[in-house]
């Protein structure tokens, strides 16, 4: 048992160097992230979408997919904030399957890291160039985050790394959106425990350093189901939920109280068609209980061009490799949906 190594894969500094991101981009994604902060602190009433693919597999089909969400964004402006999910690395409950294009930027070839990091930084760019929207990632790996801390506008923590020191201390150091979610068990306690955690400041050892943040205002919730002792779905998108995450919130004295649902993963069963009532239903929620519209400020969608997913050898374009998504179809409705209902 011990660790070899292949080689030694290039610098946040020296990928930034490689690939960086044009002044003018940057100010977009400057732009993009006071929205979505504003979204969040109340000051603006916008809605979030946080909306995409289960992962970003491939380039050019994720780029089309946001080329389309980003003629939406324009019709809905006045409505909508709507966030591209360009998730790179994919977390594997047993650790086997496609990990993700940092690990695989060919899914059907070996694993190369050091291509990985350049594939991913490529298609970020490209999203914001041919969109100028700024995406969400998911922070699967904290030593990670100096690669792609100037492209990404909103980070998630996912459910089997929401209990991790690590993982909430990187979150205290970020300036932009960050969502907790609810661990695997369902536990909204441990998502809020989070959230006090990254919203604090910290000392702690990071890539060889020791170092200091202060705090992230912008860390909030993120509710997507839970899955109890026997492998059963139970879902926390309902009305009840929210209510008890709105009391739960009140018990403690965190800054900029807010909420994102999950409509996909254990709230759906991962059955990804039933996103849309999901939504509808939280919709509605926020109409009759003002609490629930102050709190749930967007929510989470798994969404690509072509619905459902495909093994890797299929070569699909558009569909999904990792879990089953909505089509691009039932996907402009359920956004046009969301603008009309909010």
């Amino acid at each position: 048992m011990s660790f070899k190594i292949i080689k030694e894969v290039m610098s946040p500094s020296e990928l930034k160097q490689a690939l960086p991101v044009p002044a003018e981009h940057a100010k977009w994604k400057a732009n993009r992230d006071e929205m979505i902060k504003k979204a969040l602190t109340g000051e603006s009433d916008k809605f979030l979408v946080i909306i995409g693919p289960c992962s970003a597999d491939n380039e050019d089909s994720v780029c089309d997919y946001i080329n389309r969400l980003a003629k939406v964004q324009d019709k809905v402006s006045d409505k909508l904030i709507i966030i591209p999910r360009i998730y790179t690395n994919k977390p594997r409950t047993t650790g086997e399957g496609y990990k993700g294009i940092v690990h695989q930027p060919n899914p059907e070839k070996e694993p190369d890291l050091k291509e990985g990091l350049m594939a991913m930084r490529r298609m970020h760019l490209r999203a914001i160039a041919e969109t100028g929207l700024a995406a969400a990632d998911e922070m699967l790996y904290p030593e990670n985050w100096p690669y792609v801390d100037d492209i990404l506008s909103y980070v998630a923590v996912g459910a089997r790394s929401v209990e991790d020191q690590q993982h909430r201390l990187t979150i205290s150091g970020m300036d932009v959106a960050a969502g907790m979610k609810n661990p695997t068990s369902g536990d909204l306690s441990v998502m809020l425990n989070s959230v006090v955690a990254a919203q604090c400041s910290h000392t702690f050892l990071y890539r060889a350093f020791e170092v200091e943040t202060s705090g992230n205002p912008l860390a909030h919730t993120i509710l997507r189901g839970a899955v109890n002792k026997h492998g059963q779905s139970i879902p926390n998108y309902h009305y009840e939920d929210l209510i008890r995450l709105v009391d739960m919130y009140a018990e403690r004295d965190l800054q900029n109280p807010a909420a994102i649902v999950d409509a996909n993963h254990a709230n759906s069963n991962k059955l990804y068609d039933q996103q849309p009532r999901i939504i509808k239903e939280i919709l509605h929620s926020r109409k009759v209980s003002n609490d629930i519209a102050t709190l749930v400020k967007g929510v989470m969608i798994e969404s690509y061009i072509e619905p459902g997913c495909q093994k890797i050898s299929d070569h699909i374009y558009g569909k999904s490799i990792t879990d089953p998504c909505l089509g691009w179809k039932e996907t402009e409705e359920l956004l046009y949906t969301i603008a009309e209902q909010v």
